[in-house]
């Protein structure tokens, strides 16, 4: 069993989709921008990405930039944090 995503004050957490070939290449470059979100996974194509709330702005980008190249669909919708 998955770990759950990492949740509590100071963090936020985006959902995406991905196809499952895609999901190893979606964890590499999350994982290549070190301190950026922490991945997680269940098996099911539905991934949680867990941030910083000071990074939400960087995160957001790199997903709707991401969603350009790969087939992803954001799960739910852009909350600004605080």
């Amino acid at each position: 069993m998955p770990a759950p995503p990492l949740e509590g004050p100071g963090l936020l957490t985006r959902h995406v989709r991905v196809q499952d070939a895609d999901v190893v290449l979606l964890r590499a470059i999350v994982e290549a921008y070190e301190g950026l979100a922490a991945f997680y996974g269940d098996g099911s194509g539905l991934i949680a990405l867990s941030a910083p709330l000071d990074r939400a702005r960087e995160l957001d980008q790199l997903v709707d930039d991401l969603a350009l190249e790969i087939p992803l669909t954001r799960v739910d919708p852009i909350d600004p944090p605080g």
